[in-house]
């Protein structure tokens, strides 16, 4: 039973973050490596929620985003990512209880899909981003 107003943002955000990511096609959450919680396509992970060295109240996402991880280095919640995270653009990013993860979550809910469009097959991948583009209101012209 869930108790409103009793969640910290960032509790309440990884249930959003983690509803979100169950409404794209063919996805379910499961434990990752201890001791994440993960979101996957089939059996393939694209959303990993925790860390071995995140602090209590904190949260930590990693996702692959060959499209931004060039770009996104320098917000304040990107950690740099080193070795096969930084090979295969996988992106960490780090929130605390004092950062506003709540502005955070339309970013954050584009970058799930960036994450799942590169493990799902290219029809899927495809789909889910033209439905999530018309969701948001996103108008892309090219001319």
């Amino acid at each position: 039973m869930k108790r409103e107003g009793k969640q910290s943002p960032i509790a309440q955000a990884e249930a959003d973050l983690t509803a979100f990511g169950l409404t794209l096609p063919e996805t379910s959450d499961a434990p990752g490596w201890p001791p994440t919680r993960a979101l996957y396509f089939r059996k393939k992970m694209f959303c990993v929620f925790g860390d071995r060295k995140e602090l209590p109240g904190h949260l930590t996402m990693i996702m692959k985003l060959p499209i931004s991880a060039e770009m996104i280095r320098d917000l304040y919640f990107v950690q740099e990512s080193k070795g096969w995270f930084l090979q295969h653009n996988w992106v960490i990013a780090r929130f605390g209880p004092d950062d506003d993860i709540m502005a955070e979550l339309d970013t954050l809910k584009g970058w799930m899909v960036q994450s799942y469009c590169a493990i799902a097959p290219k029809t899927i991948a495809r789909q889910v981003a033209a439905d999530f583009k018309s969701s948001q209101g996103v108008v892309h012209s090219h001319g």
